[in-house]
């Protein structure tokens, strides 16, 4: 299952095309490849986007083959990464734990037990992929617990505030932009 974009996507893509121009931009889980094509459409001087699942990096080097600007890589968030970038991008799992929910489905969207345990694996990793001066757009949920996560990002010495949000039926979905003090 390739996660189709849905209002979380579409919240982050506008600040996407805010943040992109002449930017090294890394898109981490990129699913259906939204969030990298709005940076390159919004002039990312490069975009590399990864995802852990296999089925969707394959299908975008396929129906973007002729794109050269994006590098699509299968990784577990930045296992296969070498390089530092101005911009990462994040719409990460961030849902509880719903033991109904099937696995492939649940890999889209459940991000551990309290739903951010993914984040903050990713946090604690993503600050050194991130250049001199470089920002982290990161989607959250007011169903996301954001405690550890704060605490986290302050014991980094990671500044960080909300630049975004959409209430939806259930949530309220909130874009956090991150930077180094």
């Amino acid at each position: 299952m390739i996660y189709s974009p849905e209002e979380d996507s579409y919240l982050l893509e506008e600040q996407v095309k805010k943040y992109s121009n002449n930017k090294s931009v890394l898109d981490m889980g990129t699913g259906s490849g939204i969030q990298a094509l709005a940076a390159l459409n919004n002039g990312a001087k490069s975009v590399v986007a990864l995802d852990i699942n296999k089925e969707a990096i394959k299908e975008l080097k396929k129906k973007y083959s002729k794109e050269k600007k994006i590098k699509f890589i299968h990784s577990n968030l930045f296992s296969k990464v070498k390089s530092k970038f101005d911009l990462i991008l994040f719409n990460p799992p961030y849902l509880p734990e719903d033991k109904r929910e099937d696995k492939e489905s649940a890999l889209a969207t459940t991000g551990g037990k309290k739903g951010d345990e993914i984040i903050l694996k990713f946090l604690k990793q993503s600050k050194s992929y991130l250049n001199k001066n470089g920002t982290i757009l990161l989607l959250v949920s007011s169903l996301t617990p954001l405690e550890e996560i704060e605490s986290l990002l302050t014991k980094q010495k990671m500044k960080f505030e909300f630049i975004s949000s959409k209430k939806i039926f259930f949530e309220t979905l909130s874009i956090m932009k991150i930077t180094t003090k």
